[in-house]
C-alpha cells in the first residue's frame, strides 16, 4: 500500500507543482505571481510561504499584468517553462480573464489559480461572491471557461489527484497548449487529506514530437513537386518546435521563399536569402507580392490570422492551394488546407527527405532589395533636428542601438505594424510580439517576463502613451525586484493607430487623439516623472539624436529604464501592406464614408471563402 502524507489541499497543490519538470530537468513552473486576498491568503498563501526558497512567490500590483508577465515568460521560453498566477475571488479573479484570453489566442501556457467561493456554501454569500439566481454552481470564475484550454473547480481536496495531472498535460501538450484555470474553493484550500506520497514524486514531461501521417506526408510532397510558385508562411509554431534551423535548411534546399507572420518573425535572420520578410496587412511588398502570385501556400506553425492573410484577400492566384503543417488539427485544416498534422521540426525533416533534390523554380530576385530601398530611408534620423519624429525614425534609432542580444517587444497600437515591416531581426527569439490578442497593457509586464526568462538578453519594449496609461503598475514591480529592461514611450497624445484607421474608413477624427476628445486639451501627462515615481530611471528626450544618446546609456541602468519621446501621430510606413476587412458603414451623411464604403465593397470581391 502506498504511504500517505496529510496535507492541506493548498499544500498538496504547491508540492505537486514544484515536482513537475521539463525534459531539460528544469521546473516547469518557475514561480508564482500572487496578490493575496481573503480567497487565497490563508490557504495558498500559507502553503507558498513554506516553499518560497524552491518555488518563489512574487508580489505584483495587478492580476492581469502579473499574468501578462507570466505569459511573456512562457513565450520567450519557447513554451518549455511557465509561471502560475493566483488571486483572490471576485475582481482579482476577473482581472485575469483578459490575460487568459491572450494566452488562449496565442497558444501559451499559464497556470491560473483564482480563489473561489466556499464549496460547503455555509457562509454564502461571501464577500465578492457572484450569485446566480438560476444556477447555484456558478461563480465569477466561470468567466474563465471560454478562455481556458483546461478548466476545473476544486471542490474537494482529493480532486487534485486527477485535476493537476490534467492541468500539466495541457500546459505541456504542443497541440493543446494554453491557459489552465483551476478555480480553488477557499475553504477547500485549507482542508486536509491523506495524499499518496508517490503523487509528489518528481515527474518529467517530455516534449511530444508528432510525426506526420504517411498519407498526409505523401500528399504534401506531391503538392510541393507540382507547385510552380510555392511560398512558406512561417508562424510562431516554428519557434515553439525549435525548428528555425530546419526551416532555413528546408527553404534553402528547395528554393522556397519564406514570409514571416508577427509570431514567426525572427524564425530566419532578416538577411537570409530566402526570407522575404513580413506578410499581410503589416507586411512588406516583397513577401506580399510572392504570396499574391503563389500557387501553393505552405503554412508552418501559423494560425492564418486575418492580418496574415489580408482577411483572406492576399492569396489571389486562382490556382492557389493551401497546405498547413501544424501540431493542432484545428489549425492545420483551416480554410480547406491540406493538413500535415505534425511537429514542425519533424515534418520539415521528413518532407525534405521525401523531396530529395527537388528545387522549386520560384524566382525572388530583386524583391528584397527593392523593398528595403523604399523603407530604409524612412528609419533614418530626420535632417531637420527640430521636426517631430515619426515612429519609423524611432524604430531606426533603436535598431541602430541594438546588438546581438537585443529582444524588441511590443503588443498593440502603431508600433506592431511598423516593427513588423521595418525591424531587422537577427537570431531567433529577438522579436517578441503579442499580436494574436493585440492586448494594450501587455508591454511593460511582458518586458519584465522576457527579462526573467532570459536575463542575459537586452530587452527593449516599445509602448505608446495610450497603452502605457492602460497598464503600467508592473513598472514598480520591476523596480522593486531589480529587473532591468528599457521602455521607449512614444507619446503621440492619443491612439494614433486607431485615429488613422478611423480616417481611413471615412470617419472624422473623433475621440482617439486627445486633441479630439472632450477635455483632451487639458491633458498634460509627464510620463518620465510618472515612471520615476515608481522607481524607474527615466528621461524625456526631444529628438532622435537625444534618443540614441539615451539608449547608449541603458547598460548602465539597474532596473527599468524609461525613455520618453514625443512623436507625430499621423505618418506611417506608406509602402507594403494589404487590405484588412474592417466593416465600413453602408449609409452615411459623410462623403468620405461613402467613398470608403465603395472602396470596401471593391476589396471584398477579392476575399476568398475557400
Amino acid at each position: 500500500m502506498d504511504k500517505t502524507i496529510r496535507l492541506t489541499a493548498a499544500q498538496a497543490m504547491v508540492r505537486y507543482i514544484a515536482a513537475q519538470h521539463n525534459d531539460a530537468n528544469e521546473p516547469i513552473i518557475a514561480g508564482v505571481w500572487a496578490i493575496f486576498g481573503h480567497g487565497n491568503v490563508a490557504g495558498l498563501g500559507e502553503a507558498l510561504y513554506h516553499t518560497k526558497d524552491t518555488l518563489p512567490t512574487w508580489r505584483g500590483h495587478n492580476e492581469q499584468t502579473m499574468a501578462h508577465a507570466a505569459i511573456a515568460y512562457a513565450k520567450q521560453s519557447g513554451r518549455r517553462r511557465a509561471m502560475a498566477v493566483t488571486s483572490s475571488i471576485g475582481p482579482g479573479a476577473t482581472n485575469m480573464v483578459t490575460a487568459a484570453a491572450l494566452a488562449h489566442v496565442n497558444r501559451l501556457p499559464v497556470l491560473l489559480v483564482p480563489g473561489d467561493v466556499f464549496a460547503n456554501r455555509g457562509p454564502d454569500p461571501v464577500l465578492q461572491q457572484i450569485e446566480s439566481t438560476g444556477d447555484g454552481t456558478i461563480s465569477a470564475n466561470d468567466c474563465f471557461r471560454p478562455v481556458s484550454r483546461y478548466f476545473d473547480r476544486i471542490t474537494r481536496p482529493e480532486h487534485l489527484l486527477t485535476a493537476l495531472p490534467r492541468a500539466f498535460r495541457t500546459l505541456t501538450d504542443p497541440a493543446d497548449c494554453g491557459p489552465v484555470t483551476m478555480a480553488f474553493c477557499q475553504d477547500v484550500q485549507a482542508e486536509a487529506y491523506d495524499y499518496p506520497v508517490s503523487f509528489f514524486d518528481s515527474h518529467v514531461w517530455h516534449q511530444r514530437r508528432m510525426r506526420p501521417d504517411q498519407g498526409e506526408l505523401d500528399r504534401a510532397v506531391a503538392a510541393i513537386k507540382a507547385a510552380k510558385r510555392p511560398v512558406i508562411v512561417a508562424g510562431g509554431g516554428v519557434h515553439y518546435a525549435q525548428a528555425t534551423a530546419d526551416l532555413a535548411a528546408f527553404a534553402t534546399a528547395h528554393n522556397i521563399p519564406v514570409a514571416e507572420t508577427q509570431a514567426g518573425k525572427s524564425a530566419l535572420p532578416w538577411d537570409h536569402p530566402m526570407n522575404l520578410g513580413p506578410i499581410g496587412v503589416t507586411g512588406g511588398a516583397a513577401a506580399n507580392t510572392v504570396c499574391a502570385e503563389a500557387d501553393l501556400v505552405i503554412g508552418v506553425g501559423t494560425r492564418f490570422q486575418d492580418f496574415t492573410t489580408g482577411s483572406w484577400g492576399l492569396f489571389a492566384n486562382p490556382e492557389r492551394r493551401l497546405m498547413s503543417i501544424n501540431v493542432a488539427a484545428y489549425d492545420a485544416m483551416k480554410h480547406g488546407a491540406a493538413p500535415v498534422q505534425a511537429d514542425a521540426k519533424v515534418a520539415l525533416a521528413e518532407v525534405t527527405a521525401a523531396l530529395g533534390d527537388h528545387v522549386s523554380a520560384a524566382g525572388i530576385e530583386g524583391l528584397k532589395d527593392d523593398w528595403f530601398s523604399k523603407v530604409d530611408p524612412l528609419t533614418d534620423a530626420p535632417a531637420d533636428g527640430n521636426a517631430l519624429p515619426t515612429d519609423m525614425q524611432v524604430v531606426g534609432a533603436v535598431q541602430r542601438a541594438s546588438n546581438d542580444e537585443t529582444v524588441v517587444m511590443c503588443a498593440a497600437g502603431t508600433m506592431p505594424g511598423e516593427l513588423h515591416k521595418l525591424w531587422k531581426s537577427g537570431k531567433p527569439g529577438s522579436y517578441h510580439m503579442e499580436y494574436g490578442f493585440s492586448c494594450m497593457g501587455y508591454e511593460i509586464a511582458g518586458a519584465m517576463g522576457i527579462k526573467m526568462a532570459q536575463p542575459e538578453r537586452d530587452v527593449i519594449c516599445f509602448t505608446g502613451d495610450g497603452t502605457y496609461m492602460m497598464a503600467n503598475s508592473e513598472m514598480a514591480t520591476a523596480a522593486m525586484m531589480g529587473v532591468s529592461f528599457t521602455v521607449v514611450v512614444t507619446d503621440n497624445r492619443g491612439y494614433g493607430c486607431i485615429n488613422r484607421l478611423q480616417v481611413g474608413t471615412g470617419g472624422a477624427e473623433f475621440n482617439n487623439l486627445l486633441d479630439h476628445a472632450v477635455g483632451g486639451e487639458n491633458s498634460a501627462i509627464d510620463f518620465a516623472a510618472h515612471a520615476g515615481s515608481m522607481g524607474a530611471t527615466s528621461v524625456k528626450v526631444s529628438s532622435i539624436a537625444e534618443l540614441e544618446g539615451a539608449l547608449a546609456k541603458r547598460s548602465e541602468v539597474k532596473g527599468p529604464y524609461v525613455i520618453v519621446i514625443d512623436t507625430d501621430p499621423y505618418p506611417s510606413t506608406p509602402h507594403g501592406g494589404t487590405w484588412w476587412d474592417v466593416g465600413v458603414p453602408e449609409v452615411s451623411d459623410r462623403a468620405e464614408v461613402n467613398a470608403a464604403y465603395a472602396n470596401y465593397t471593391e476589396n471584398k470581391k477579392a476575399q476568398r471563402a475557400d
